[in-house]
């Protein structure tokens, strides 16, 4: 029993240690490779040279990436929220709950390119809509929608069942106490989610190749304009051989911007373990 507790143990350790090292590894990695481009001029300039991404910036890249980000958000938040709360507290049906969440769990499974196929498809061929932001913020909201709601039904079911039920027996009405204590008692956690689904979206190639990503554009003075995009970027810098050079410092500012939204969700989270912890002394 002793020998067998040892290798667990030291499985465990080997195990945890190959991940950091991979994980610094790669990070490490990229920064080696793009370091000598990173300088202000390349985050804040556009793209130029011959061929295109060359020399010059990425600044409208970034700005595409956030802005695209941004939307997929807000429409996958609202509709992840939508999902969970009927789910969790309006969905009498057991047999119709399973179905639906059968499908978030499937739709989470679909690859992202297929994802990209079916919103060019739909939104551009069979609605016209034009090949833009929110053409390619819609097709990254639907992505992203099992990526939210499952972890908000989880809140939810941790949170608020209880102080349902309870309240519901002391004839409080489910929606007061729904919006009046369930979700701003959750609130943070919620946007945390939606937050890491922003993350998630921005670092994704394939659904917006087909549906609003350019090889170049100026910021998008308006929601239906082509806009660039980080990992598109990257992706054309590499598949066409411009430069590997700038490719590694797009991908080392992409990293360094996911890597600052996780890193604010963590921080809103630690703050809210403490200020819950002030309130109980």
């Amino acid at each position: 029993m002793k020998k067998r507790d040892y290798l667990l143990k030291l499985w465990i350790f080997v195990s945890g240690i190959l991940v950091i090292s991979i994980t610094f590894g790669i990070f490490i990695y990229i920064l080696y490779k793009g370091f000598n481009v990173i300088s202000v001029d390349f985050i804040f300039d556009s793209p130029k040279g011959s061929p295109l991404g060359t020399e010059g910036g990425i600044f409208p890249a970034i700005v595409g990436s956030l802005l695209m980000g941004l939307l997929s958000g807000i429409m996958g938040g609202f509709l992840g929220i939508s999902i969970s709360i009927y789910l969790v507290f309006y969905c009498a049906s057991i047999k119709f709950k399973n179905i639906i969440l059968s499908f978030l769990y499937g739709l989470s499974g679909v690859p992202s390119i297929v994802l990209g196929l079916v919103g060019y498809t739909i939104l551009i061929c069979k609605f016209g809509m034009e090949r833009g932001l929110l053409c390619a913020s819609i097709t990254l909201s639907v992505m992203i929608i099992p990526f939210i709601s499952i972890r908000i039904i989880k809140l939810l079911m941790d949170s608020g069942e209880e102080i349902m039920k309870a309240s519901l027996c002391l004839g409080v009405s489910k929606s007061y106490v729904l919006f009046k204590i369930i979700l701003p008692n959750i609130m943070i956690n919620i946007l945390t989610c939606i937050t890491l689904g922003m993350a998630y979206a921005m670092g994704a190639t394939a659904p917006i190749m087909y549906t609003g990503a350019v090889i170049y554009s100026g910021l998008p003075s308006e929601i239906n304009s082509p806009v660039m995009a980080l990992p598109y970027h990257l992706y054309i810098l590499v598949n066409e051989g411009l430069s590997l050079e700038n490719a590694y410092g797009t991908a080392f500012v992409l990293m360094v911007l996911l890597l600052i939204i996780n890193g604010l969700c963590r921080l809103i989270g630690i703050w809210r373990e403490g200020a819950s912890w002030k309130k109980m002394f």
